[in-house]
């Protein structure tokens, strides 16, 4: 994905340098001619088509964000009842993430969603013991939080 940035970058650059324009619009220009190029040779590239990742990392960055937003939006409803009924405790998630680096990125975005924190990670990776603010609205708030960010870590970390 990286050569295939930097190699649309340069296109850019050279077209601006051959135009002899250095404007924005012919930067613009110069990288829409690279892209179209990069995405004609696609096949000679071991990796994705780099577009295709940089909009998976986008999604990933906006369902990040919007599980973060909507489990503080949760935790603080559950916090400013008159009455603090909700039962704190501990569950087990399984997990279809691979690897150190997908397994670390879900347990620390976990953690920093409110009302769940990551307490320990099997040893094979596969098993996350989670501590949940309230287990009565696990099944409805805090596991398909996990599941989309789950989801968009999958797109970002693995080839199509």
């Amino acid at each position: 994905m990286a050569i295939q940035l930097l190699l649309n970058i340069f296109t850019a650059f050279l077209w601006m340098f051959f135009r002899d324009a250095w404007s924005g619009a012919d930067f613009f220009l110069g990288y829409l001619v690279g892209l179209s190029l990069i995405f004609i040779m696609k096949r000679f590239f071991r990796t994705p088509f780099y577009l295709i990742k940089l909009w998976a990392m986008a999604k990933f960055l906006y369902v990040a964000i919007w599980e973060i937003f909507s489990s503080s939006i949760f935790v603080l409803k559950l916090v400013l009842k008159p009455r603090m009924n909700f039962r704190p405790g501990i569950f087990a998630l399984h997990t279809q993430l691979e690897g150190a680096g997908e397994v670390t990125l879900l347990s620390l975005l976990i953690t920093l969603t409110p009302g769940s924190v990551v307490l320990e990670v099997s040893p094979d990776g596969k098993i996350l013991y989670i501590h949940a603010m309230d287990l009565a609205n696990v099944k409805d708030t805090v596991l398909k939080s996990i599941h989309a960010l789950e989801k968009a870590i999958m797109e970002v970390t693995r080839d199509v």
